[in-house]
C-alpha cells in the first residue's frame, strides 16, 4: 500500500461513523458491515455459498483454474461483529493475486456466543479442510483483526489436538490483546483512526463474558518449538491494539534464524 493509498484510508476510517464504541450490538454490527461493504471486490473472482464444519462459509475461487493450496480465510470484526461477506474485499484480494481459492467460514459471535466459540470454530473449520481431502501442508490460515488471531491461535490448537499445522500463517493486524497492557494502547491515541482505550473494553467484555483476558486462545501467539511457522504479523505503525506484534516479530524471526 502506498503512502497515498495510507493517508486516504486513514482518512476514510476517521469520517465513518465509530463502529467498535460503546453502542448496542445490533448496531455496532449494521455499521460494520456498511463500512465494509464500501471497499470493493476485485474482478476475476467467484463466490459460492457453502458450509465448513457445520457453519456457513464462502468458497472464494478464481474464474480461472485454481492454483494448488487453499487459504482459511477468518473474517474480522472483534468477535462480536463481521462475517465471511463483511471480509470479502480482502479474501477476493489474496484469491485474486495469490490464484488460490479460499474457505471463509462464519464464526460464532458474542455475546450470544462467548469465548472459546469463535476460537473453537476457527480449529473446526481447519479441522474440516484435511477432512475434506486436502492436503495439510498447503493449507495457510489466514484473517485480519480478531481472524487474525484466530488464524494464528487455531494453529497451536491444532498441533494440540494432533492435526498436522498448516504451511503459513498470513496474518493483518491480528487482535486485539485483551489484556489492554501494551504501551501502543495510549502511545497510539489519536493516530489510531478506528479504534480508542474505550471502546476496546466494550467489545473484549461481551466476548470474554467473565474469562481471564491473558490466556493461549486470546492474545495471538504462533506455534513454538518443531512446528513454529513463519508467521509474520502486517501491522499499520499507527495501530494501538497490537502491543504484542512487534516482539512477536522479533522472536519469530529469531526462531527461524536459529533453525
Amino acid at each position: 500500500m502506498s503512502r497515498d493509498q495510507r493517508l486516504a484510508l486513514d482518512a476514510k476510517l476517521r469520517k465513518e461513523p465509530q463502529t467498535f464504541g460503546p453502542v448496542p450490538v445490533e448496531r455496532l454490527r449494521e455499521g460494520f458491515a456498511a463500512f465494509m461493504g464500501t471497499f470493493p471486490v476485485p474482478a476475476g473472482v467467484r463466490r459460492t455459498p457453502t458450509e465448513l464444519a457445520g457453519r456457513p462459509a464462502l468458497l472464494v475461487e478464481p474464474e480461472g483454474d485454481a492454483q494448488p493450496g487453499t487459504i482459511l480465510y477468518f473474517h474480522g470484526g472483534g468477535n462480536v461483529s463481521g462475517s465471511p461477506e463483511t471480509a470479502l474485499p480482502l479474501t477476493a484480494n489474496l484469491v485474486a493475486r495469490t490464484g488460490f481459492r479460499a474457505f471463509s467460514p462464519h464464526c460464532r459471535l458474542a455475546p450470544e456466543h462467548p469465548c472459546p466459540a469463535g476460537a473453537d470454530d476457527a480449529l473446526n473449520a481447519y479441522r474440516a479442510l484435511p477432512g475434506s481431502g486436502e492436503d495439510p501442508p498447503a493449507i495457510a490460515s489466514a484473517g485480519d483483526s480478531r481472524g487474525g488471531g484466530h488464524a494464528v491461535t487455531a494453529c497451536p490448537a491444532a498441533r494440540d489436538a494432533g492435526l498436522p499445522v498448516p504451511a503459513a500463517i498470513v496474518a493483518f493486524s491480528p487482535g486485539p490483546d485483551y489484556t489492554g497492557t501494551g504501551k501502543s494502547t495510549d502511545t497510539k491515541a489519536g493516530t489510531d483512526p478506528l479504534f480508542t482505550r474505550e471502546s476496546l473494553p466494550h467489545t473484549a467484555t461481551m466476548y470474554l463474558a467473565g474469562q481471564d483476558p491473558d490466556q493461549p486462545l486470546l492474545p495471538p501467539r504462533p506455534p513454538r518449538g518443531p512446528d513454529r511457522l513463519p508467521a509474520p504479523p502486517a501491522p499499520g505503525r499507527h495501530e494501538r491494539t497490537a502491543p504484542r506484534r512487534p516482539r512477536q516479530a522479533r522472536r519469530a524471526r529469531a526462531r527461524r534464524t536459529s533453525t
